[in-house]
């Protein structure tokens, strides 16, 4: 498996780490979500399926040890925690909680980079999240290629279009903002897209207008509120 391949789940409750976190993984490569606690970790969970888990040991509530040793009953998915504690005895708690690695605070963001990589290798390829496709009414998304297909027709995408509808398909049913999609789409042509969160609205016109039966009441682009948009699928 390769960066592009990934979909990573940050769980960390500073928000300045995770997004700081999100933004050097997105700048590497991986899709990235995000969650603020165990319990919001669970609702992305139960709708999404992820190829690797970056979790804080050191949260309110439910920590991160706690986490992992639900999670490992009912699911695989690697997992690497990272705490502010190096000591030898916490490496080995988490170790036996069933992390798959330990990274002790602080930490040099290309070690992180090393660790997850080390990881996603020694995964299976068949054990990839990602469906091969995606059906969206009448239109079917192949999510390897980044093809949108009606019956056994192609659909023309713009190079943005396919962008978009990439980045939305790897968090699909989670709001992306549109600051993330500027990032994402800007990464991709080497810089931020000409006209910022107005040409992310534009872009999403014209896609809603390929894709939606109605565009002007969307049913897989959905528009969340003081956020950005979702991509619904059936």
């Amino acid at each position: 498996m390769t960066a592009p391949d990934a979909h990573l789940l940050i769980v960390d409750d500073d928000e300045r780490i995770r997004a700081l976190l999100a933004r050097f993984l997105r700048k590497n490569g991986f899709m990235v979500s995000m969650a603020r606690d165990a319990a919001q970790a669970r609702r992305l969970l139960a709708g999404l399926e992820f190829d690797m888990i970056v979790l804080d040991v050191m949260m309110p509530g439910e920590d991160g040890l706690a986490l992992t040793r639900d999670l490992r009953t009912r699911i695989q998915t690697p997992i690497l925690l990272l705490t502010a504690k190096g000591e030898i005895e916490d490496r080995i708690t988490g170790l036996e909680s069933g992390a798959d690695d330990y990274l002790a605070k602080p930490f040099e963001p290309r070690e992180l980079l090393l660790r997850i990589g080390a990881i996603l290798r020694r995964v299976p390829a068949a054990e990839v999240a990602q469906p091969k496709f995606l059906t969206l009414g009448q239109l079917r998304y192949d999510t390897e290629k980044g093809e949108l297909w009606q019956g056994d027709t192609p659909m023309r995408l713009t190079g943005t279009e396919a962008a978009l509808l990439r980045r939305l398909a790897a968090s699909r049913g989670q709001p992306v903002s549109r600051a993330d999609l500027i990032e994402d789409l800007g990464r991709g042509n080497g810089d931020e897209p000409e006209g910022g969160e107005r040409a992310i609205d534009v872009q999403m016109t014209r896609l809603r207008r390929k894709i939606e039966p109605d565009p002007r009441e969307p049913r897989f682009l959905q528009t969340v509120r003081g956020t950005g948009y979702m991509l619904v699928v059936d």
